[in-house]
């Protein structure tokens, strides 16, 4: 009986250093996860720079092209008015 007991617990210690083995370090898993999380951190800001540089780009476009439209509308006023001024 004695010896069946000792195996038991034995058999529960295997056990419980087998189970302790898989478990990953406290410290370990923090690191990871601090890499991994800086990691996604980058990628997002990353992301964003790209975004708003398009979104700006698009504007300096777009703000372009009204200047244009607005040069070429100013300056038929001014041949407008000067014509006026010769007739």
């Amino acid at each position: 009986m004695e010896v069946a007991c000792g195996e038991m617990v034995e058999k529960e210690l295997d056990a419980m250093i087998e189970r302790r083995s898989r478990q990953k370090d406290p410290d370990e898993e923090s690191d990871l996860w601090r890499e991994s999380a800086r990691r996604y951190n980058a990628r997002q800001r990353e992301e964003n720079r790209l975004a708003w540089q398009r979104y700006f780009c698009r504007l300096a476009g777009s703000l372009r092209a009204r200047a244009h439209e607005y040069d070429r509308r100013a300056e038929a006023l001014m041949e407008a008015t000067e014509e006026g001024k010769t007739a």
